[in-house]
């Protein structure tokens, strides 16, 4: 079965990577280039995978996260952290927030891939 998948960045050049990587892996894909476009995409799409920006437009990926994990409806959500903050605070702060995972940037794509696919098959 297809897992749906929402990229949310407001970075062109990830998004078209990650949305390349993701629909090769066989991925249905949608993508949103700010966290208030996320955030609706993500309640109206229920992906069953997140990979999510922190630093974006309007409103931040630990707001859009925060949102998400307080909507019952996207429970079962699993939500990839990508981002430039690769700091151990960051980390802490998105993990503690409900993040299941968190890549810094710049990453190896296999990295990427790996723990999308890890994070899926704990969706099922």
């Amino acid at each position: 079965m297809r897992k749906r998948v929402l990229i949310v960045d407001d970075e062109p050049n990830i998004v078209i990577a990650v949305e390349f990587l993701m629909q090769r892996a066989g991925h249905e894909v949608r993508t949103a280039r700010d966290g208030e476009t996320g955030l609706a995409a993500a309640r109206s799409y229920r992906p069953d995978l997140i990979v999510l920006d922190v630093m974006m437009p309007k409103l931040d990926g630990y707001a859009v996260l925060a949102a998400i994990r307080a909507d019952p409806l996207l429970d079962g959500t699993r939500i990839l952290m990508l981002t430039a903050k690769g700091r151990e605070a960051e980390q802490k702060k998105g993990l503690a927030l409900g993040a299941d995972a968190y890549l810094p940037k710049p990453f190896p794509t296999g990295d990427l891939i790996e723990k999308a696919r890890e994070l899926l098959d704990r969706s099922d």
